[in-house]
């Protein structure tokens, strides 16, 4: 049964050249219904967060295969941050994907054979300085364009301006990726947890512009202003996925 394949079955190593996360607040009563079963919305004050995380990543394969063998692509996703407490009574925290974007097709074929990170295929462009990022990423239709270049040569001394976070250091509690991703398999009425491993994971906040993010014009974002909350970058750093777990809701 392919549902079944969509666990997330095999544990993967990868390296990430660069990692941008993008936080943005947006009202709770907006993000909850896009939550699946079994998962509660983390929420500071009357806000929700939806980040969108743009990885340059090498060398993606299955742990057991040596490096030469991986894949090279660039990744964007939108995430919520979301909570599961497990039968056990641990309360995990971490991310219900809804859409991610990708320059590779071979990442959009096995990506969807074996996650629910519901992969599309997009054209990415990436210029790089040692002062700047600039990302392009173009998707079909213009659905989830992204434009937006990130200073990070000098680390941000505070958020952004009209954030909802009062300080660094909260807005880093909210800075992905986290441990946990989730989804739900509604054949078995279950979630599936994949647990992410970080290495030497200092992410550092960076001022930057966004010229263009049309995942927001659509419903039901578009019925909000979203606030870019916080922005963190990553670069050179190793990364790995266990295999994914299931746990049948009650």
């Amino acid at each position: 049964m392919s549902y079944q394949l969509k666990r997330h079955p095999i544990p993967v190593r990868a390296f990430f050249r660069h990692s941008l996360v993008l936080t943005y607040a947006l009202p709770q009563e907006l993000l909850r219904p896009l939550l699946t079963p079994g998962l509660i919305l983390d929420t500071l004050d009357s806000f929700g967060f939806l980040a969108i995380a743009m990885v340059q990543t090498e060398s993606l394969r299955p742990i057991f295969f040596p490096r030469a063998l991986g894949r090279n692509f660039f990744l964007s996703g939108y995430r919520i941050f979301a909570r599961f407490r497990t039968s056990a009574g641990r309360t995990l925290r971490g991310l219900k994907i809804l859409r991610s974007d990708t320059d590779s097709r071979v990442m959009v074929a096995f990506g969807n054979a074996l996650t629910h990170y519901a992969y599309r295929y997009a054209r990415v462009t990436v210029s790089e300085t040692p002062e700047s990022l600039e990302i392009q990423i173009t998707t079909p239709d213009g659905e989830a364009d992204v434009h937006c270049l990130a200073q990070i040569g000098v680390p941000a001394e505070r958020v952004p301006e009209g954030s909802p976070f009062s300080d660094l250091h909260q807005a880093r509690l909210f800075a992905g990726p986290l441990p946990f991703t989730f989804d739900y398999e509604p054949q078995t009425h279950s979630i599936v947890i994949i647990e992410g491993v970080r290495e030497n994971w200092a992410p550092k906040p960076v001022h930057v512009e966004i010229f263009r993010a049309t995942f927001f014009d659509r419903e039901p974002f578009c019925k909000a202003r979203p606030i870019l909350a916080n922005a963190f970058h990553v670069k050179h750093i190793g990364y790995s996925w266990r295999r994914g777990m299931r746990e049948k809701l009650a």
